[in-house]
């Protein structure tokens, strides 16, 4: 990895399209502060679309497509999209799964939860679960005392013995049914809300991100930029980003919107 200090003007000059993850790339100690959310507000002014990609759940996703400065937000690890409706009231939302199927894979991620809980103590499920959609979070970091490595992989074992996809974040793992994540979405939305094409322009999205379930985006995108927090995983990340900031959370974040909008 290199530092994001380095970079030169002419990687970030053609950006059309920011993509950030949100928990310790935009927030510090579980809060976004005010230069990440500024930092934001910039970059929707000065043209570029900022979209939120997350493992966090629909109720969240809802208040930040109507009330941040972004162009929409991708949740639950790839699951759906919210945009505002354009001029119109009223929300879009897209998502991978039809409701029926939605339902069933609940059902089953229920069974999944109740294994975990009782066969790994200290896990807990996340306490947003009650605003999810799709997915079964559990708290590995968040508002429990954090798990070691060792209860981190039983818990990603018991997703995978179920057959969902299970991605590890700073705070939760996620698991779900479905061939889909944040990549995935990406595309999608990229495509339909944007009129753009992210296998063949890639230049034109930066991303930014901070843990494992980010690194299909890492590896897929040639500007990718991993807060400094992203050296604690180590071996746990599938791809590393391209560049490193010198700060974590939300400060790294500001670097990479500072270098964008200089490039400009």
């Amino acid at each position: 990895m290199n530092r994001l200090a380095d970079a030169p003007a002419a990687t970030w000059r053609a950006i059309a399209l920011v993509l950030t993850d949100i928990d310790d790339t935009l927030t510090c100690n579980g809060r976004l502060p005010a230069a990440a959310y500024q930092a934001m507000e910039r970059l929707d002014r000065a043209g570029l679309a900022v979209v939120p990609v997350t493992g966090r759940p629909a109720g969240w996703c809802d208040l930040i497509a109507r009330e941040w400065p972004v162009a929409g937000v991708i949740g639950e690890n790839g699951a759906f999209y919210f945009c505002r409706d354009g001029d119109r009231r009223g929300m879009i939302r897209r998502f991978w799964k039809p409701p029926d199927e939605r339902q069933a894979d609940r059902r089953r991620l229920d069974h999944v939860r109740d294994r975990i809980l009782a066969d790994i103590p200290g896990a807990a499920v996340a306490a947003d679960q009650f605003c999810r959609v799709t997915d079964l979070a559990i708290d590995i970091a968040e508002d429990v005392a954090p798990l070691d490595a060792g209860a981190i992989d039983r818990v990603l074992a018991c997703f995978a013995a179920a057959g969902a996809r299970a991605k590890l974040s700073s705070i939760h793992v996620n698991g779900w049914f479905g061939a889909y994540d944040k990549l995935a979405m990406a595309r999608i939305f990229a495509a339909e809300r944007l009129a753009l094409d992210i296998e063949a322009d890639r230049d034109q999205v930066a991303f930014i991100g901070d843990s494992p379930n980010d690194a299909p985006l890492f590896g897929y995108f040639p500007n990718s930029v991993g807060v400094a927090g992203i050296a604690a995983f180590g071996a746990r990340l599938a791809s590393r980003p391209t560049w490193v900031s010198q700060g974590g959370g939300g400060a790294g974040f500001v670097e990479l919107a500072e270098a964008l909008l200089a490039a400009r």
